[in-house]
């Protein structure tokens, strides 16, 4: 009965209903799309930074993490490499070295970081080989080569074709010293990057170096990044069982780890995001306190007749919440239905921004955006309105449990 009358209150005024309903409905189907399309560039913005060089997991030596120097290093990285790739098919993975050397060309010198790689798997582990905006990259047949960054490049003053010296600590404290050819210039849009690496052959690092087979690093990238914690734990019994003399003493590290920048940076964006949220929220929930409000106030005279026949004021309150349930269904209803269309759609055919096909073509990424829907974008922005549409339609409800019915009659 109550249920009943409730719905058939609603709609006595139509206007009204649909108008803060339609409120509901847009704020919903806002909250549903934008929020999945912001987790979306979250999972892109992660996904083409472990592209970029640190993987979704790394095998290190013990604690070289916190203090990374050249001597700690896992023995003969390449078989641990390719023990990994033969026990785990399902991963990418490559092996890297790396030291800090004085790059000179024969105008100018700079310090860099040199990173030992192997040339045929680089690219199942990293972008950069896709980034290469003159030249090529490293071939496995490559010896005395090397590609470097755009910005290192301007600065040594040296393009394709030319020779570079470097100079630097052998592991073995030796003096460690060779003259590379470049091969190639890639641009990763990431100054740090392309500022200040250098990448060679592992085999030509090595002898360079004298790392005797040893390496620092194992780059793994997972089929997906959900996966990570559960990779990492399988990889970390892997190396703990000791089935090769190289895998001993390892450690396996997670891209949060070896990113902490990343998370917050995401964290900082989320935050003024649900700041935007919470004020799209806020305006829905003033409408509908307005709507309730008025309501109210225009039935004044018709609840202090039901009160003077018999009515409890709890009762009529609970009437009026009722009211402000069902509406906030209907917009719900409608709403996360509309979102989820949206967004589905979206996620199939995509979409791009202004100016997005020449960011993407010059840092590999992407030309289009797909929004991805869950069941977490579906349901936090319109469970958050729901909610606060309850709760702004207390007030209206409250105030008919001080309602008296003479002074309820006499009202204009």
């Amino acid at each position: 009965m109550m249920l009943r009358l409730a719905w058939r209150n609603l709609w006595r005024h139509p206007r009204r209903t649909w108008l803060t309903c339609g409120a509901m409905i847009f704020s919903n189907l806002l909250l549903v799309f934008l929020i999945s399309l912001q987790f979306s560039m979250y999972r892109l913005m992660i996904d083409n930074s472990l592209r970029a060089g640190s993987g979704h997991l790394q095998l290190q030596a013990e604690g070289y993490l916190e203090r990374a120097t050249l001597r700690n290093t896992l023995a003969d990285i390449g078989a641990l490499a390719t023990r990994l790739r033969d026990d785990f098919p399902e991963l990418e993975a490559g092996a890297r070295a790396e030291a800090f050397a004085l790059a000179s060309s024969e105008q100018r010198s700079y310090g860099v970081q040199v990173l030992g790689v192997e040339p045929g798997q680089e690219p199942r582990v990293s972008s950069l080989p896709g980034l290469v905006v003159a030249g090529r990259y490293l071939a496995p047949a490559d010896t005395d080569a090397a590609v470097l960054g755009s910005l290192l490049a301007r600065n040594l003053k040296v393009t394709v074709g030319d020779e570079l010296t470097l100079i630097g600590s052998a592991r073995d404290g030796s003096f460690a010293a060779l003259v590379v050819e470049v091969v190639g210039v890639f641009e990763s849009g990431i100054a740090e990057i392309d500022r200040a690496l250098i990448q060679l052959p592992l085999t030509r690092f090595d002898s360079a170096f004298v790392m005797q087979g040893g390496g620092h690093r194992v780059v793994i990238q997972l089929p997906s990044l959900e996966q990570t914690a559960q990779w990492q734990q399988r990889l970390q019994t892997w190396l703990a069982a000791g089935l090769e003399a190289e895998a001993q003493g390892g450690a396996v590290i997670d891209w949060d780890q070896l990113q902490p920048g990343l998370q917050q940076a995401i964290k900082a964006d989320m935050a003024s995001a649900w700041f935007m949220y919470g004020v799209l929220v806020l305006l829905v929930a003033c409408g509908v306190l307005n709507t309730q409000l008025m309501s109210v106030l225009e039935r004044t005279r018709e609840f202090g007749l039901v009160l003077a026949l018999g009515m409890r004021p709890g009762r009529l309150a609970r009437l009026v919440m009722l009211e402000s349930l069902l509406m906030a269904l209907l917009g719900l209803g409608l709403g996360m239905l509309a979102g989820a269309a949206l967004t589905l759609w979206l996620g199939v055919n995509g979409f791009s921004y202004p100016g997005m096909d020449e960011m993407a073509a010059r840092f590999n990424l992407p030309s289009r955006v797909y929004p991805s829907l869950s069941s977490l974008s579906l349901a936090l922005g319109p469970a958050v309105v729901f909610v606060a549409s309850l709760l702004a339609a207390l007030y209206p409800s409250l105030r008919l449990l001080r309602l008296r019915p003479v002074s309820a009659m006499r009202a204009v």
